[in-house]
């Protein structure tokens, strides 16, 4: 298995499904080695309950890059100029003192966060605002791979504030197409209600799947991915459920996004979306 592998030094345990993330275990191929402060022996884990909170390990006095593996993701924020938003290269996201501003940093939890007002510069094809991670290769080229093999994202994070609802992780259409579409979208609504929207086409539809509940604020932890070609696997806190991807989308290629992609939008710059992740994870077989 080919791992890239991004975690903060929190080894976390999903609140409301007791899923246990436990960043001690990571490992690499000898070809790519990403080492951060989790993969010391003996790192703690931290086992929440219902209503644990995000934990502290993680260096709150860093930028993102100094907690978290970023040589595989640039970053998409809320500003620049209409239509064309301002992109943070991989180059530029790393270290103690790669780059962080009020969209994209480091919370006194030692949390990457994601905030995405409600009025901020879109792309092209969407009508809301986002600080969203995309995902790269190490050459600094665009992911793009295919529905073939299997491909997984896994994250720790919490909604610390939302408007309305967040996408906080998406499977993205690649090239192969004309379409802008995501192949599938998971969705934290504000009244705590965990969703998870498929795609019904590259040209449109989406067919939701209400997929667990958490409380603003709690810590949650999620699993996107593929396989086989035609699956979408999904795990909420311990919870999998499966989704046929329809043969629509098979001449497409993929990649991951996450972060805070808010799902509302008016002329406010105070109403939003904040997303802090504190593990994040992807791997390609």
């Amino acid at each position: 298995m080919r791992m890239l592998t991004l975690l903060t030094s929190l080894a976390a345990t999903a609140a409301a499904g007791g899923l246990a993330f436990d960043a001690s275990t990571a490992q690499a191929t000898p070809s790519i080695t990403h080492s951060t402060a989790a993969d010391i022996a003996g790192a703690p884990s931290i086992q929440g309950g219902a209503n644990s909170g995000a934990g502290t390990l993680a260096d709150p006095s860093v930028a993102p890059g100094g907690n978290f593996d970023l040589s595989v993701w640039q970053l998409q924020e809320p500003v620049g100029s209409p239509g064309s938003p301002t992109t943070i290269p991989s180059s530029r996201l790393q270290g103690a003192n790669g780059f962080q501003d009020s969209y994209f940093y480091t919370g006194t939890d030692g949390a990457m966060t994601f905030w995405a007002p409600e009025k901020g510069v879109t792309t092209p094809n969407s009508n809301y605002a986002r600080s969203e991670l995309r995902e790269m290769n190490h050459d600094g080229s665009s992911a793009n791979w295919s529905l073939s093999g299997t491909h997984r994202m896994k994250a720790t994070l919490r909604v610390v504030s939302v408007t309305s609802n967040v996408c906080v992780g998406q499977i993205h259409l690649g090239t192969g197409g004309s379409s802008t579409k995501p192949l599938l979208e998971l969705y934290y609504h504000s009244n705590g209600d965990i969703v998870l929207g498929t795609e019904n086409s590259p040209f449109g539809g989406q067919t939701p799947h209400t997929v667990g509940h958490v409380s603003v604020g709690t810590t949650w932890s999620y699993t996107i991915g593929v396989s086989g070609g035609h699956t979408i696997d999904l795990t909420v806190n311990g919870s999998t459920t499966h989704y046929a991807i329809p043969s629509s989308f098979n001449g497409y290629k993929q990649y991951f996004k996450a972060g805070s992609y808010n799902q509302s939008s008016s002329n406010s710059t105070t109403k939003g979306a904040r997303v802090g992740f504190y593990a994040l994870t992807v791997s390609h077989s």
